[in-house]
């Protein structure tokens, strides 16, 4: 999906016209239209300021994968079959009953990215520093 139509996407799941975001950019309604169609890329700022009417991040518009980017140097093999077969899973995510759009999926699944690795990170340092005793408990002084 390209840029423009990840705007269009979210600014028709907002319920905004592009008369409404063109006007909280200060630009006229055409050249937003132009942004959306892909025929103009809009200034860093104005992508900035898109993602933040849009209640999303200029990654997401920008189609970055944030899953592959945010893997750390320290995951093992294994590490990163637990972390894809968490991505893989395919079922809605639903809130109060109703399933997430496909952009507030994609948030929700950010989300989870950021958390599982830290998790693991956290899991990982835990055992490297809890002390091994193996004497019984009744042995103990």
């Amino acid at each position: 999906m390209s840029l423009g139509a990840r705007i269009k996407q979210l600014r028709v799941e907002r319920g905004l016209t592009q008369q409404d975001v063109a006007a909280k950019l200060d630009m006229g309604r055409s050249n937003f239209g132009h942004i959306e169609n892909d025929r103009v890329s809009p200034t860093s700022e104005d992508l900035q300021k898109m993602a933040d009417i849009l209640l999303t991040t200029t990654d997401y518009l920008l189609g970055r994968d944030a899953a592959s980017a945010t893997i750390p140097d320290w995951a093992t093999y294994k590490d990163k079959r637990d972390f894809k077969k968490l991505l893989e899973e395919d079922g809605e995510i639903m809130f109060d009953g109703v399933p997430l759009s496909a952009t507030d999926r994609q948030r929700v699944m950010d989300v989870l990215t950021g958390l599982f690795w830290e998790a693991k990170h956290m899991n990982k340092h835990k055992k490297k520093t809890e002390p091994t005793n193996d004497a019984p408990d009744d042995a103990k002084g």
